[in-house]
């Protein structure tokens, strides 16, 4: 596994990752919910954090998104679940002195992911960051 930068030229990919990751894991949003974030990814979303792909044999596999010290998205193609992806994503970022995420309450294999890696929960909103009723758990990792 090798790791790089992303930019535009990733979007599309990443897009089909992201989306074929929440269909797989987030059970509790609408169809209606991912075409409007589909649609927003290469728009509003990818531009807007720190890319790094992690890639096998030049192929994007999965991708994480830092906005300052908070992790905004990490995403792996679920036919490479489990495979040491996601925690070697968060593994390239986490030489910062403190690493914060928010991650969807009812999205179980996530919070385990995060617990697993040492985050520790410092709160909780009822709604995710759009006003949906998905409530988030705060996670925090100190080094």
């Amino acid at each position: 596994m090798e790791f790089r930068p992303g930019g535009p030229e990733d979007y599309e990919r990443l897009t089909a990752i992201w989306k074929a990751a929440v269909e797989a894991t987030h059970d509790f949003v609408t169809a209606e919910e991912i075409a409007g974030y589909e649609a927003r990814m290469p728009v509003d979303f990818l531009p807007a954090v720190e890319l790094t792909v992690a890639t096998i044999d030049d192929e994007p596999v999965g991708f994480l998104g830092m906005g300052g010290d908070n992790i905004e998205m990490l995403f792996v193609d679920p036919g490479r679940h489990g495979q040491g992806i996601g925690r070697a994503l968060v593994d390239r970022v986490g030489d910062r002195p403190r690493l914060t995420v928010d991650v969807n309450e009812e999205n179980m294999g996530a919070v385990a992911f995060y617990w697993k890696l040492g985050f520790k929960p410092t709160g909780r909103s009822e709604t995710d960051a759009d006003g949906a009723p998905h409530p988030l758990i705060h996670l925090e990792l100190t080094n």
